[in-house]
């Protein structure tokens, strides 16, 4: 167990839709702040699993029920950080769809956070969601130009709002994506601080150490890191570390980007959230029955 008072400022989420690895990681480590959930990880869920294995497809009521009863399990494991729900959403979902199932799930659990894809549906949906004091988390951001859309489409906001930039899924394209969670932290200075960023799609024990050594408000972390974590004695970054990029990987370099400008006015479209976007909802749709 990690010595608490060794414990890093960055809050530890669990990247994962079974609560058993939940309470698994919680008695390793000694804590959980939170949880992330999106429609991957619920479907490989082991009782999802093994339903949809076995040939029984779900209704999107049921899966909607199985969702319920994860997170419901999740909830009371999960420190402040909360337990990130996500809503079903394609390329072509209307702001006031997903708001309408944002607000249901968000009535699931009381520490519920409403992940919201980042797309100019999605923001006005998380728009509506901070009026009516839904907690939002904005997923699948790759750059500054969303983060800042972020910033401002949630000003005035009650709650903090968190803001999720993939690192893995840059390191897939050849791109640094620890790069993208410096250059957002760093934008967020002149801010006002409502937003919080949470690195996310950790695939090692360096993209964590290193998002410790950013700053980083939040990680989310898959279990077999943070357990490699904890056989390694839990290191920590201290003032001599530094990030070991592999060579392969080209450099994101940092834009200035002024924050607080009209939501709207910034470039929302990356390839990236395109492609996660559709890997989530054919993850999703693969535990559905063919007619829903």
């Amino acid at each position: 167990m990690l010595d608490l008072n060794n414990r890093p400022k960055t809050k530890i989420l669990v990247d994962s839709g079974d609560p058993e690895e939940t309470e698994r990681i919680k008695v390793l480590i000694g804590f959980v702040d939170g949880q992330t959930t999106n429609p991957t990880l619920i479907a490989r869920n082991p009782g999802i699993a093994t339903l949809v294995k076995s040939g029984h497809r779900l209704s999107k009521a049921e899966e909607g029920q199985h969702y319920k009863k994860i997170v419901e399990r999740i909830s009371p494991l999960a420190g402040d950080a909360g337990v990130s729900i996500e809503v079903f959403a394609d390329s072509n979902t209307p702001a006031e769809q997903m708001f309408a199932e944002g607000k249901e799930k968000f009535s699931w659990i009381p520490n519920a956070y409403i992940k919201y894809p980042c797309t100019a549906e999605g923001l006005k949906a998380a728009k509506m969601s901070v009026e009516q004091g839904i907690c939002v988390n904005i997923t699948l951001c790759f750059s500054q130009q969303q983060a800042a859309a972020v910033y401002a489409v949630t000003l005035g906001t009650k709650e903090p709002v968190y803001v999720s930039p993939f690192v893995g899924r840059f390191d897939d394209h050849g791109k640094n994506g620890m790069d993208i969670v410096k250059n957002i932290i760093e934008m967020y200075r002149s801010g006002d601080g409502h937003v919080k960023v949470l690195a996310a799609s950790i695939r090692n024990l360096d993209h964590m150490l290193y998002s410790f050594n950013l700053g980083a408000d939040l990680c989310t972390v898959p279990t077999k890191v943070l357990e490699e974590w904890a056989d390694k004695g839990f290191p920590m970054p201290d003032a001599n570390y530094i990030y070991q990029k592999p060579p392969r990987l080209e450099d994101i370099a940092y834009e200035q980007v002024a924050l607080g400008q009209p939501w709207d006015s910034y470039d929302l479209h990356h390839e990236l959230t395109d492609a996660g976007i559709k890997k989530f909802v054919g993850d999703y749709n693969n535990t559905l029955r063919p007619n829903g």
